[in-house]
């Protein structure tokens, strides 16, 4: 389990691209190294991913096709920066929400909007995710716990304060980017159990 807090940002050092497979290693901050060993979970822009190998501060993963597939970690390139987050442990405080580290989509940055007292930034989600994507409620957006702003139109926005600009790559992120999608798991299992609840009823 993660919680959303990302703990500061690693960045892309080598990518070993093979078939259907691909091996990454980052430079992971000196206060995440404390305790790390093979086998633990990091979450990468909100994706969970496996420790492979240690040298230093230099940590390995490997990504299957699926993982490639459904997330933004297939079109990293080599010095670029992910959000990390170690595992959460027991009796730690959850700060955002709780998350699987399981990303079910990518979304498209659809607009940025600065001014001098906000950061403002729209996303554009599959039509099959809006269902879950409510004003107020919770979203993993690369693996960072934001708060949803305004929802219109298949997009919503998260208004950014600057200790999450500072802390996680979404300070780099421009149009037409794209990043990571974890719908709040509480959110989807109500809009799923109300939708069975509803067709048990029609069918009556």
């Amino acid at each position: 389990m993660f919680t959303g807090i990302i703990q500061g940002m690693a960045s892309v050092v080598s990518i070993n691209k093979q078939h259907n497979f691909q091996t990454h290693i980052i430079r992971l901050p000196e206060a995440l190294m404390q305790g790390l060993a093979l086998g633990a979970s990091v979450a990468h822009n909100g994706c969970c991913l496996t420790v492979t190998h240690i040298e230093g501060e230099l940590v390995s993963f490997d990504l299957m096709q699926e993982t490639l597939n459904v997330t933004n970690l297939g079109l990293l390139n080599v010095g670029d920066n992910v959000n990390v987050e170690r595992a959460a442990k027991f009796g730690d405080e959850i700060g955002g929400h709780a998350m699987s580290g399981h990303i079910m989509a990518t979304a498209i940055v659809s607009a940025v909007n600065v001014s001098e007292n906000n950061h403002q930034v729209w996303f554009s989600v599959p039509e099959q995710l809006m269902k879950y994507i409510f004003a107020k409620g919770y979203i993993g957006i690369d693996g960072i716990s934001l708060t949803i702003g305004e929802v219109k139109d298949g997009c919503f926005n998260v208004n950014l304060i600057p200790e999450t600009l500072q802390r996680t790559n979404l300070k780099y992120r421009t149009t037409n980017d794209v990043i990571n999608i974890e719908i709040d798991p509480q959110t989807q299992a109500i809009v799923d159990t109300v939708e069975r609840v509803m067709a048990n009823k029609e069918q009556r």
